[in-house]
């Protein structure tokens, strides 16, 4: 079997559940074609239901409290003060066009579960409540954090706005530090250390489930601060914030030394301290980053896939990188990356027998397996089978807010689903992906999630010949949402202006009738898939109708029944070619 599909691990065996989910992808405003910010996230997960989560603005009086209730688990992990006011929520994307996503690194074994009342889910949507911009969200996140705890693995958050894009590396504290009388060690508290760094504007950036931000500038008064110095963020020179205790905490647990004159502040590293790389951390988490990097920036990027396979950890990209052609990147380009199975590159998911003979860049889990006592794996691309929810979120500055904010939202596969838009101003969630309107567990013929599985499913059990149709609607439809948003550009801006309420009434009945003639259209795929590939066969088409033989009662014409692969007949042969050889 192909080197670049399957390879003896160097390192042990590990296994893999529910890791290595969640794919992010940034652009800055100066690295994207019409000055637009992006994020994308993958929400990916074995038991994550797709659905676009809404929480309308609201006034609370004082002394109200909110639940905080674990995303994961859906469990209640206490009470916090509720604020007097809370900002309008679509997904993952409030009403002032501020996106935030995340990706779970884990981090080492001693802080693999923080011991507060934060989540990673909550830190995100109760932000996005309380926030107007990247700045202010990252000062809402430390604050919550000091204030009652974290509890989730290390995460990476992206944190994107009109204007800025900032990547968040954070991890808690572990178990109670005590010393010989069982009083808690000086220097450890309940929450969590961490480093935000603004991506410098013109430059792209990306996370994996891998720690991702090294070295970072220390406090110098004029680019970097402190959680202590918050105040101080909305000074457009700071460009770098980190927990004051960050460095300190890893010498009290011994992760870094402790005398400063054999390892100075200057040289530490957050990811090779609380998240060291190794062969699975670059091969499954990195290698996407470095897949995106590489369609951006093949010339200076292509030097780096040896790191991306794992093969030499110590060639590692830098934490952004400049596009090669920034007018390439547009919201459409921001789907494709999404869509990616590492195509054109020594780990094409398309290429081995892995895929089958079809093509499929899918693979069964588990990802890492043993035959005849030797270790491998399968790949873990951008696009997956397992994703609950997708987005691009477009930040756009030159224009009001309900409007200018873009939430590109899909469910299932990215790979064969398609990118509605949902304006970061409506106020009512489309049926086909609202909360509730079927789950995991319950199938319901209304739910885009179920809508576009059946397709997804489908196609990948004839991957090469099926897919070309799923892309020809996704470029059809998605291409028909740019230009419609751009036809309505002059008209939104005025009327967002002029009479709000109206303008948010024509949002969200655009973004209803997109939902509802996307799906209509995904079901309607489905069923000329099923009767063009029906039991292996392909039915021929002419003028855009399969050929019958004209006959009163018509039959169709005899299909076509294709070859598979030379290969894939070679392999058959080499497995059992004496008990099927012709006489």
């Amino acid at each position: 079997m192909k080197k670049h599909f399957i390879m003896t691990l160097m390192c042990c065996l590990v296994t893999i559940g529910s890791a290595f989910a969640c794919t992010n992808f940034i652009v800055t405003k100066g690295a994207s074609k019409d000055g637009s910010c992006f994020l994308t996230y993958a929400a990916d997960s074995h038991v994550l239901y797709g659905e676009l989560y809404y929480r309308p603005a609201a006034n609370y009086p004082a002394g109200t409290m909110m639940d905080v209730i674990d995303w994961d688990s859906g469990k209640k992990l206490g009470q916090i003060p509720q604020v007097a006011h809370t900002y309008s929520v679509v997904g993952n994307m409030n009403e002032y066009q501020l996106a935030i996503g995340e990706t779970t690194y884990g981090g080492i074994e001693p802080l693999e579960q923080g011991q507060g009342m934060i989540d990673y889910g909550s830190l995100i949507y109760i932000t996005l409540q309380r926030a107007k911009n990247a700045r202010e969200a990252i000062k809402v996140m430390s604050e919550l954090i000091d204030a009652y705890g974290y509890a989730s693995e290390g995460e990476s958050f992206s944190i994107v706005d009109p204007n800025e894009a900032w990547v968040m590396d954070l991890i808690g504290k572990g178990e109670k530090i005590l010393d010989a009388k069982g009083k808690v060690v000086k220097g450890w508290s309940n929450g969590a250390v961490w480093v935000a760094r603004r991506v410098p504007d013109g430059y792209i950036c990306g996370h994996a489930n891998q720690s991702r931000i090294s070295t970072f500038p220390l406090r110098d008064g004029k680019t970097s601060i402190t959680n202590k110095e918050l105040d101080k963020i909305f000074l457009p020179s700071i460009e770098t914030v980190y927990a004051s205790d960050v460095i300190s905490f890893a010498r009290l647990k011994g992760l870094y030394p402790k005398d400063p004159k054999q390892a100075p502040d200057a040289e530490f590293s957050f990811c090779d301290t609380y998240n060291p790389i190794n062969f699975d951390g670059a091969r499954f988490c990195d290698a996407r980053v470095w897949a995106f990097f590489n369609h951006c920036n093949h010339v200076e990027m292509a030097q780096y896939e040896d790191y991306a396979r794992g093969d030499n950890l110590k060639h590692r990209p830098p934490l952004w990188i400049k596009p090669a052609n920034k007018n390439l990147i547009d919201a459409q380009f921001m789907m494709a990356m999404m869509r990616d199975h590492y195509e054109g590159t020594s780990m094409d998911m398309t290429k081995d027998l892995g895929a089958g003979p079809y093509a499929c860049p899918y693979r069964w889990r588990p990802m890492t397996w043993s035959v005849d006592g030797k270790n491998y794996i399968h790949e873990r691309a951008t696009a997956t089978q397992q994703t609950g929810f997708v987005f691009v979120a477009q930040c756009r500055s030159w224009l009001p807010d309900m409007f200018g904010g873009i939430y590109w939202f899909g469910v299932d596969d990215a790979g064969s689903n398609c990118f509605v838009p949902m304006f970061c101003g409506i106020t009512e969630i489309p049926k086909e992906f609202a909360e509730g309107n079927g789950s995991m567990v319950e199938y319901s013929p209304t739910s885009a999630f179920w809508t576009f599985t059946k397709v997804s499913n489908f196609v990948y059990t004839r991957y090469n010949d099926m897919i070309k149709h799923v892309n020809e609607k996704q470029a059809k439809w998605e291409g028909r949402f740019v230009k419609d948003i751009d036809q309505m550009t002059t008209k939104m801006r005025e009327l967002c202006t002029q009479n709000p309420d109206a303008a948010r009434k024509q949002l969200n009945a655009y973004s209803a009738r997109a939902s509802h003639e996307v799906c209509q259209e995904w079901n309607h795929l489905f069923e000329y898939l099923l009767v063009k590939y029906h039991d292996g066969n392909i039915k021929k088409e002419e003028n855009g109708k399969f050929q019958t033989n004209g006959a009163e009662k018509p039959q169709c014409v005899f299909p076509d029944q294709p070859r598979w692969p030379d290969n894939w007949y070679r392999m058959i042969v080499r497995d059992c070619g004496n008990n099927i050889q012709a006489k």
